[in-house]
């Protein structure tokens, strides 16, 4: 037993050692990723903030009502934002909606590709599944630990954690979508003398395209439930009120912000929902 001890395999010291390394080789990569999800995540931003609270209650209602056609959905939804803005929590939800259609963003532009490099060549996804798994399964506050190195404090650092603990749910979905085409429309593709780019816009994707969008959801909801984690290295919205009742022990705080999360996540999971329109 004292010898295994003795003799431990230096995973912390190697993983420091890939840390140290891109820290000093590879700096100006991280400058330019932060500089460009800067921008993103500013533009966002002010795109949420810039109307009034009730301006954009009303476009979100009528968002609602147009996509679900349901009028009690669209009631619910007015009533949700309603509430959020009678507990002083408006300008922290925008801020995490942000955070959360940022990462949703670059997660479906990196992770459908990938899904469907790897539909294609099965001994890659054989190679990538144990990565995926680790992505998933790392405690998500050892992502921070990087994150705060590479990026420093604020929302970019929060992002990043975001999206690397995000990104492995539309890259398995959007495989199973692909990989799942019957085989009888890709056949039938072929007799007709269709090219591989062909099959996979017109039969491979819109086939997967339930598999994609029930990825976009789980990135969303996935990317809601690092709020609070995201707090913790400077970003900002709905997680900081959480952080700040738990150093305080606040009660009061910590109900009501998070009322405020369970408030967005339902609405996210309602107008997201696919097939329902009730």
């Amino acid at each position: 037993m004292e010898w295994l001890e003795d003799n431990k395999i230096p995973v912390g010291k190697w993983a420091k050692g890939v840390v140290d390394w891109l820290t000093d080789n590879a700096a100006f990569i991280f400058r330019a990723v932060e500089a460009v999800l800067d921008v993103m995540i500013s533009a966002i931003l002010a795109v949420l903030q810039f109307p009034p609270a009730l301006v954009t209650v009303a476009l979100v209602t009528a968002l609602a009502l147009w996509l679900k056609r349901s009028v009690p959905l669209a009631v619910s939804v007015a009533l949700g934002l309603l509430f959020i803005i009678n507990q002083g929590y408006w300008e922290e939800t925008t801020e995490t909606l942000t955070l959360v259609l940022a990462s949703a963003l670059v997660c479906m532009a990196v992770g459908v590709p990938i899904g469907i490099f790897l539909a294609h060549h099965k001994r890659a996804y054989a190679l990538v599944r144990p990565i995926l798994d680790l992505m998933q399964t790392l405690p998500t506050f050892v992502y921070l630990i990087p994150a705060i190195i590479f990026f420093g404090l604020g929302m970019v650092p929060g992002l990043v954690a975001t999206v690397i603990f995000v990104i492995p749910a539309p890259i398995r979905l959007t495989q199973l979508g692909i990989a799942s085409t019957p085989k009888a429309m890709l056949e039938a593709g072929h007799a007709f003398g269709a090219s591989s780019r062909q099959l996979l816009w017109k039969v491979e994707l819109p086939s997967a395209m339930p598999q994609i969008m029930a990825g976009l959801t789980q990135t969303i909801m996935l990317s809601l439930s690092m709020v609070v984690i995201a707090a913790l290295v400077g970003a900002d919205g709905l997680g900081v009120p959480i952080v700040r009742a738990l150093n305080t022990v606040n009660t009061a705080l910590g109900f009501e912000a998070g009322f405020v999360i369970v408030v967005v996540a339902i609405l996210l999971d309602r107008l997201l929902r696919i097939g329902d329109a009730k």
